[in-house]
């Protein structure tokens, strides 16, 4: 069966590796470790004998992290004109909290501030875990 790849369709390569996965299969049984170490559960917790879980694997992966003042949509036109000196209006208020993204996600937002010369933000309220979860699996 041949997988047709359609311009704009990202899905066609995915359904081809798992029919790439489906034809492997009968090489190993089912729940086969196919790689050298067998698989560990991950967890934050720490387990019977003591040992912390591998959390600390994920520790020290970048992450893009961003702050949006605002949104607005212009058409092209309009980008053309932009020079220094211009302003575009943005969808936000003066004075409200802005998101904090991590990777295009809100986990949080805050006010800016100003540290040592250097723009910052302050936090001053945190998307909780189950609200974060809850917010990517709709998407």
């Amino acid at each position: 069966m041949a997988i047709e790849d359609t311009p704009d369709d990202g899905m066609a390569d995915w359904a081809e590796a798992l029919l790439e996965q489906k034809s492997g299969e009968g090489d190993a049984p089912p729940g086969a470790v196919l790689s050298g170490d067998a698989p560990r559960p991950f967890s934050t917790g720490s387990n019977s004998d003591g040992s912390a879980h591998d959390i600390n694997m994920v520790l020290d992966i970048p992450v893009q992290l961003s702050v949006e003042l605002g949104r607005t949509k212009v058409p092209i036109k309009h980008i053309l004109q932009l020079g220094q000196g211009s302003v575009v209006e943005l969808d936000a208020l003066a004075g409200e909290p802005m998101d904090v993204l991590v990777n295009g996600y809100l986990i949080a937002q805050g006010e800016v501030v100003v540290v040592n010369d250097k723009f910052g933000i302050r936090l001053t309220d945190v998307v909780t875990p189950s609200e974060r979860l809850r917010r990517v699996s709709k998407n």
